[in-house]
């Protein structure tokens, strides 16, 4: 076996070389594959040649790797530039795992403004795919975009109802236009001209335009003193003296450093931080950090290089200027031909060496580093207690090992239709979503019955875990989930649970598998043999680990055991009408919130939600009424 296998690495060798002497010195894109033809890594480079031969002559963890790969494919751009673009493509569609990345960059935030209606909903988002809707960010952190948002409505008076159309059926403002937060569109007591001035105004304001905004308002107030206005002149002088005030406390350079972004990274083995200050007209609008993974080690000229290129992809505006460090210096060219390519102007890209501008550089990457110790710090004082809790959990329950896997199974039933389970795992004291499966109980007549219920889930698990331990490590259709042996099953509830689950479990059990309950209305452990709990106090540890896994399974289990209603509940509706695909479905649903609500509709109610045209709102109204 072991001459096998070294004759199949001799061949791969020899096939890797034979792609490498193939590899055209000129710039583009490459590509390095597993055996599977999955993507590992994605680079690029003005010489992808003498790139790649970089690669394996490098001691980093990338370097170590690409003794594994199967495949090298490219691409070749006519510009490094183009070349950088296309890298970033080719990373977002294949997500390497040793490429830098930002972390759960998916789920950034932004601010919306919906421009195809008449009067524009100001919103929070984590979409910006749609035409003809106005978006700013992304921004570090959900709780920083309502804080501007609250901010915005203060000044601005923007509406916050849903729909294309603003107002409510009864036809009268709601609270917002009450405590100066709405100006009432919906009723006629701002028209749209003036309404869309008003978002016109917060546009130039989330684009850093302060200035111009704050001129607009000195005139409006003066005008309104003029005509004896004096409510409304009061109400232009309160915005002006916020823009100020928020001017003041955020000023950090005047004028001198104008409009730009300013970067600063840093770097620590497999993790990075990069922390991003904006700077417009003079004042700091937002600071934000952002966590990177940076599994192939690349150093700090690479991570800024790749930072830079993906957060400019995912934000929809480039300021003139970008301010980066030295690291970036001889990339400076290359970075502002993309992303003056992104802005349709161009851009300057400046590795500052004095003023301001470089003190407020070196601030964010110290920001960085600050960042970078903090989460190690955080990551350390985490794993410490999970470890003191799974060594606390295994010495009450009496084991010889720690349980590193834990397993946890929960039953969420509405009746025998309904009846789904779940089984959580926790590795390390950490869970390990990756390894979570949902079990949808077939085999039970009648009234729901957990007992039973957690009899046959567990039934199943047991069977799994023997189908799949026969396979070998390497087999393509191998469960790694169903094949680990866990060292602690807990099953969520009493006495009667675990005794279901006990009988279900007894191979696991030979095999060194610790298998307990926990009840909750006093958190009791239960352990089989014994009728009374275990004397864990319900504060400690190792009773809140438990209490972690077990609520982690119940909240897995009524996930699914909400939309299988949902889909049961809505499906006869909505499946059977025309016109309405996937899409339209869950635009209905998320526009109206429940099927009460949607069969209650009127078409014009209809009509207003994105993407049902008039015509179809129609149809579909009389397809519901016709139906009773």
């Amino acid at each position: 076996m072991a001459g096998s296998g070294d004759r199949r690495g001799e061949l791969r060798r020899e096939h890797i070389s034979e792609q490498r002497k193939r590899l055209p010195d000129q710039p583009g894109v490459y590509m390095f594959k597993d055996g599977d033809g999955r993507v590992v890594y994605v680079g690029k480079s003005r010489s992808i040649r003498k790139r790649v031969a970089s690669h394996f002559s490098s001691r980093s963890t990338l370097g170590r790797l690409v003794e594994e790969i199967e495949t090298i494919d490219f691409l070749v751009t006519g510009t490094e530039a183009e070349a950088l673009i296309a890298e970033q493509q080719f990373i977002k569609r294949h997500r390497p795992i040793l490429n830098v990345k930002l972390r759960d960059d998916k789920s950034y935030p932004y601010i919306g403004i919906s421009l195809d209606e008449e009067f524009p909903r100001v919103y929070f988002t984590r979409e910006r795919h749609r035409p003809n809707r106005a978006y700013f960010g992304p921004y570090a952190n959900a709780r920083r975009v309502r804080e501007t948002l609250e901010l915005l409505g203060k000044l601005f008076q923007y509406r916050t109802c849903d729909g294309a159309e603003p107002g409510r059926r009864s036809g009268v403002p709601c609270l917002d236009y009450y405590i100066k937060r709405c100006g009432a569109p919906c009723v006629g007591y701002i028209d749209a001209e003036e309404y869309g001035r008003n978002i016109d105004a917060i546009r130039r304001f989330l684009s850093g335009r302060y200035r111009d905004v704050e001129r607009d308002l000195i005139a409006k107030m003066e005008e309104s003193a003029e005509a004896q206005e004096f409510e409304r002149a009061a109400l232009f002088r309160d915005r002006v003296t916020a823009i100020r005030s928020l001017m003041e406390r955020q000023q950090v350079a005047g004028e001198q450093v104008g409009t730009a972004d300013l970067i600063g990274v840093a770097v620590e083995g497999q993790e990075a931080n990069a922390q991003v200050f904006q700077v417009r007209d003079g004042v700091l609008t937002e600071r934000q950090g952002f966590y990177l993974d940076n599994k192939g080690e690349d150093d700090l000229a690479e991570v800024g290089e790749q930072f830079i290129a993906q957060y400019y992809e995912a934000s929809p505006t480039v300021p003139p200027l970008v301010v980066v460090g030295p690291e970036l210096s001889e990339r400076t060219a290359l970075l502002a031909e993309a992303l003056g390519e992104r802005r349709g102007t161009a851009v300057e890209v400046r590795a500052a060496e004095r003023g301001d501008k470089r003190r407020l550089r070196e601030l964010a990457e110290r920001n960085a580093r600050l960042a970078l110790a903090q989460d190690k710090l955080r990551r350390e004082r985490r794993r410490r207690e999970r470890t003191e809790a799974l060594s606390e959990l295994a010495e009450a329950l009496g084991m010889e090992e720690v349980p590193i896997r834990i397993e946890g199974y929960d039953i969420s039933n509405l009746g025998p239709e309904h009846t789904v389970a779940s089984m959580v795992v926790f590795e390390g004291g950490a869970p390990k979503k990756s390894d979570y499966r949902r079990f949808r109980i077939r085999g039970i007549d009648g009234a729901s019955d957990d007992f039973a219920s957690m009899n046959e889930v567990l039934s199943r698990r047991l069977a799994r875990y023997l189908d799949e331990s026969e396979k070998s490590p390497h087999d393509a259709e191998l469960d790694a989930s169903f094949a680990a042996l866990p060292g602690l099953i807990m099953i969520d509830g009493g006495k009667g649970q675990l005794a279901a689950g006990v009988r279900a479990l007894e191979p696991l059990i030979d095999r060194g598998t610790t298998v307990i309950s926990l009840a909750k209305r006093l958190e009791e452990v239960y352990v089989p043999g014994r009728s009374d709990p275990l004397p864990i106090r319900r504060e400690s540890e190792a009773s809140r680990l438990l209490q972690r896994v077990r609520d982690e399974a119940h909240r897995f289990a009524l996930d699914l055991h909400r939309r299988r209603r949902d889909k049961a509940m809505t499906g006869s509706v909505l499946d059977g009408l025309r016109g309405v695909g996937p899409v339209r479905k869950r635009a209905l649903l998320g526009h109206f919130g429940s099927p009460e609500r949607f069969l209650d509709a009127s078409a014009e109610e209809i009509a207003a939600v994105p993407g049902i045209p008039g015509k179809l709102a129609r149809d579909i109204h009389r397809q519901l009424n016709r139906a009773g």
